[in-house]
């Protein structure tokens, strides 16, 4: 029988960041020959990269509201089992785990209460702690000092070097393992075309709007101002994909409905038709925008160099870091730069700056070199099949 690993995690969504990031880990632990499923508060979660048996843990989701309430008052309480969680459920989904690779939910405060269950249930078993968004980088959740958890039979895993130095701080050493992704390669214009056509019909995009995507859930931190105000100087169509989480719905919906422009709010997930989610967003989008206020990594601009399409970046500490490898990225506020792009989508300039973009994503976050570090890891461990 080969060794069982479970991820653990809040939630699988299609539009969550952690998420797409779980599922080319769990690819690299499939190839491994790992038996790899999946554990978390959904009752039946999206199929995010290959498919994976399901264990649902009733009260795992964030903001779960059966735990609503032990979150919501715990500021570094004693560690104690919490009402709401199906702690049966949970130690049956963990029984016959030879390694729990958990995703953000000891990292996150989302729901204080699961985050306790599972590390009572994890203490002293084997787990590798992915971490992407530790309480103090959000002033909301800074108070909360009992996350990330520790235990002598883990190990830790940070997406970034600021993050594992103030891990560090805190007395635990962690590995960086940037995000990756897969390079779609070569585009061929004519499938494109038709990809760019069936997603705009399916999600309400006109055929020949020029569209400026933002591929992020609805938060405060996303920036959906920002966003929205790109959208408007360039004459273009916002197209928002995910949903309003964290309270954010009321002032999203003022915000939507004041817009001087176009606004389409429609998910895109991808299709058997169309295949992987990606292709078909950067395919129908001329432009995405990302001028999010704090991301613990942040995705879209890395996905968007490698399907070349041009970019707006907040300054976010991370996307320094990023910058700083050689990215061109537009920033907030500056309409005059994509314009003059967008006005000629096939001209030297354009080619130019999607070349570069393309070459600095596909040498920095290749599915091969995260592989090869989470190998490393596993394998210092003594965790490899």
């Amino acid at each position: 029988m080969p060794p069982r690993a479970a991820f653990v995690s809040f939630r699988f969504a299609a539009a969550d960041g952690v998420s797409l990031v779980a599922a080319t880990w769990m690819q690299v632990l499939d190839d491994l020959g790992f038996d790899v499923v999946t554990v978390s508060g959904d009752v039946s979660p999206p199929h995010i990269g290959r498919p994976h048996p399901h264990r649902p843990v009733a009260g795992l989701a964030p903001d779960d509201p059966a735990t609503a309430t032990a979150t919501a008052t715990a500021t570094g309480a004693p560690d104690t089992t919490p009402a709401g969680i199906d702690t049966g459920a949970l130690e049956h989904a963990l029984a016959d785990v030879d390694l729990a690779v958990v995703e953000n939910l000891l990292t996150a405060p989302f729901n204080l209460a699961a985050s306790r269950a599972v590390a009572a249930a994890l203490a002293g078993r084997p787990a590798l702690l992915h971490h992407h968004d530790p309480p103090w980088h959000r002033a909301d959740l800074a108070h909360v000092t009992e996350l990330p958890a520790d235990d002598p039979a883990w190990r830790h895993v940070a997406v970034n070097a600021i993050l594992r130095d103030e891990l560090a701080a805190l007395g635990i050493e962690a590995t960086v393992i940037h995000n990756a992704f897969g390079d779609p390669g070569p585009v061929d214009p004519a499938g494109r075309a038709t990809l760019r056509a069936e997603v705009r019909a399916a999600v309400g995009l006109d055929a020949g709007d020029l569209v400026v995507a933002h591929p992020v859930r609805a938060i405060e931190r996303k920036n959906v101002p920002a966003a929205l105000a790109l959208a408007e100087g360039l004459g273009a169509t916002y197209w928002l994909l995910g949903p309003a989480e964290e309270g954010y719905a009321g002032t999203l919906e003022r915000l939507l409905a004041s817009a001087r422009c176009p606004v389409v709010h429609a998910p895109w997930t991808g299709s058997v038709a169309t295949g992987p989610a990606a292709a078909g967003i950067h395919a129908a989008a001329d432009h995405i925008a990302f001028p999010s206020t704090w991301e613990g990594f942040g995705n879209p601009p890395i996905e968007a160099a490698l399907h070349r399409r041009p970019t707006t970046v907040g300054h976010y500490p991370v996307a320094g870091r990023l910058r700083a490898l050689g990215f061109r990225w537009f920033d907030p506020g500056d309409v005059a730069g994509p314009a003059a792009l967008l006005a000629e989508p096939d001209g030297p300039a354009t080619v130019e700056l999607l070349d570069h973009n393309h070459r600095i994503a596909r040498d920095n976050f290749g599915l091969g070199r995260m592989a090869e570090r989470l190998t490393a890891v596993l394998d210092a461990a003594g965790w490899l099949p």
